[in-house]
């Protein structure tokens, strides 16, 4: 349990007995009431608004509340102080002997430190991401959203959510069509047509020369010198299906791995678009109209009557088009298909991890969601900005089998998973985020990983020192949860236990915010306050 969440309970306690006393009107609605870090060390441990809160209901002065409550929280032992602030905050300052306490608590829990049932019987969360088109290999570009995909289900796992990862494989459309088209050109290369040039608009990528290889194994010359109608269905299949095999290589590399892929042509092929649109039908919420032209494309606009979905209902801007002028879906239709079908599945929570530059998109899926589910499903978008690639402070030239990217198998290759992912999650995912080789490989306190390995290593020097000074000390947990703690009273030595005891608080904030950076940042705190201890004790070393 998080401190926080005990001293709310205290507070939460000690509130109802003042009710009880008749100092405090009964039936109060104490949900408001929140414990925080107050803004200044200097003004104790732990502050609360819970005299603020209570003081319009109560119809009180919040002075009338505070010193009271405060009288009440004062009588905890552990408690050192509880000072009233300005207009009825209350801060509170912990005694040794508590911090003492959360330490024991850290050591009896071990690897569970931390979890907790915040998750429990708030239903099930799908976690959509990466999703990268199955067009090329996966790029440092997807790192970011791979990760923090995956960091996020992982803490949302550890404090007791049901999670499901998923990839939507986007693989119906011109671009995987393309695709097709590139690779056939390398596979009629690899039987020994000359190539003079990759057409305009084609994948150039030396990627798609193996998997030109593999079809020639499959399917040897069956396919060469026949009309793109015949073999663009087959050779489609199976690129695509190589390039999935791969990407998830790729990611299994970045130590990412999903259980659930969807496919968007599946999806198209088995009626759920059809069925979908007839749902929305039958709710009104699609209607025949024109579409203004989009700002900037006004030129050359022409008008056309196109079924809409009523979008604009939900709080989106506009209505949305859901087929083109041939009759065939948009990309929004085949989306809202796939949202209606993840619905169906009865998860709770959807969300959504993509690129800053689908931000205009949020509105509308949301639309969707809600308008399908009548309320009851909650979509979070969560848009990852993009990564530059430095070296020096140089930009890094691109991939030469890629074509016109790094790709993340050379990254990991380089610097190694857990730099690359600890890396991503350094800036929170909406900023831009600068990835330099140089300062990644560093050892010094610029570089956040070596920062926080270092303090690793110098925890296991520690150990090994007391092993080879003290070779019969016991150091199981149950000895040292029960040895005398008074000697840690130290300030930095309290100020580490602080920061180990913010663990549970940090990781539920985490999965509460969809912020899986809190982790990397805690991780960064926690080894500030080892490295202040452990520059004290070699100024004091005596």
């Amino acid at each position: 349990m998080s401190y926080f969440t005990l001293l709310l309970n205290r507070i939460l306690i000690e509130t109802e007995k003042l009710s009880q006393e008749g100092i405090l009107p009964t039936g109060l609605y104490l949900s408001d009431i929140t414990v925080e870090p107050p803004r200044e060390s200097r003004h104790g441990d732990i502050s609360t608004n819970a005299a603020l809160v209570l003081s319009k209901p109560a119809k009180m002065n919040p002075i009338d509340i505070a010193n009271p409550l405060s009288l009440k929280l004062g009588e905890y032992k552990d408690i050192e102080s509880v000072e009233v602030a300005g207009p009825g905050f209350l801060n509170l300052t912990f005694s040794k002997e508590f911090w003492h306490q959360r330490l024991v608590e850290t050591l009896h829990a071990g690897e569970n430190y931390g979890k907790s049932h915040l998750g429990k019987d708030k239903g099930s969360v799908n976690i959509e991401f990466v999703s990268a088109n199955p067009t090329g290999p996966i790029h440092v570009g997807h790192a970011r959203g791979a990760v923090f995909g995956d960091v996020l289900a992982s803490i949302l796992e550890f404090v007791g959510y049901e999670v499901f990862r998923e990839y939507y494989i986007n693989d119906s459309g011109e671009q995987v069509d393309i695709l097709a088209r590139s690779a056939y050109l390398r596979y009629e290369e690899c039987l020994g047509k000359a190539i003079d040039e990759i057409p305009p608009g084609y994948y150039p990528g030396g990627y798609l020369v193996p998997i030109a290889k593999m079809l020639t194994q499959e399917f040897g010359d069956q396919y060469l010198n026949l009309s793109e109608s015949e073999w663009l269905t087959p050779i489609k299949r199976s690129v695509i299906a190589a390039m999935m095999e791969q990407i998830k290589s790729d990611l299994d590399l970045l130590g990412v791995k999903h259980s659930i892929f969807t496919s968007e042509d599946r999806l198209v092929a088995s009626g759920k678009v059809n069925e979908v649109y007839n749902g929305l039908e039958e709710k009104d919420l699609i209607y025949h109209g024109t579409l203004d032209a989009p700002k900037g494309k006004e030129e050359g606009w022409v008008a056309r009557e196109q079924p809409l979905f009523r979008s604009s209902d939900f709080g989106d801007d506009v209505d949305r088009a859901l087929k083109k002028s041939d009759g065939s879906w948009t990309y929004f239709a085949t989306d809202m298909a796939y949202h209606a079908d993840k619905i169906r599945r009865h998860y709770d929570t959807l969300i959504n991890v993509w690129g800053a530059d689908h931000g205009g998109y949020i509105k509308r899926v949301k639309a969707v969601v809600d308008s399908i589910s009548d309320g009851q499903v909650s979509l979070d978008v969560k848009l990852c900005q993009m990564v530059r690639l430095l070296r020096d402070g140089n930009p890094v030239k691109m991939s030469k089998r890629a074509g016109d990217f790094v790709t993340l198998r050379e990254v990991v290759n380089e610097v190694g998973r857990d730099v690359l992912r600890f890396i991503m999650l350094t800036r929170r995912n909406d900023a831009p985020l600068d990835f330099d080789f140089s300062l990644v490989t560093e050892q010094s306190k610029d570089n956040p990983v070596f920062y926080v390995q270092y303090a690793h290593a110098r925890c296991c020097s520690v150990l090994r020192n007391v092993s080879e000074l003290m070779p019969n000390l016991d150091l199981s947990t149950e000895v040292l949860g029960s040895s005398n703690l008074s000697p840690l009273n130290h300030p930095r030595e309290i100020d580490l236990i602080k920061s180990i005891s913010g663990w549970p608080r940090a990781v539920e904030a985490a999965a509460l915010a969809h912020e899986p950076h809190r982790i990397a940042f805690y991780l960064r705190d926690l080894s500030a306050s080892f490295h202040a201890l452990w520059t004290e004790g070699n100024k004091n070393s005596q």
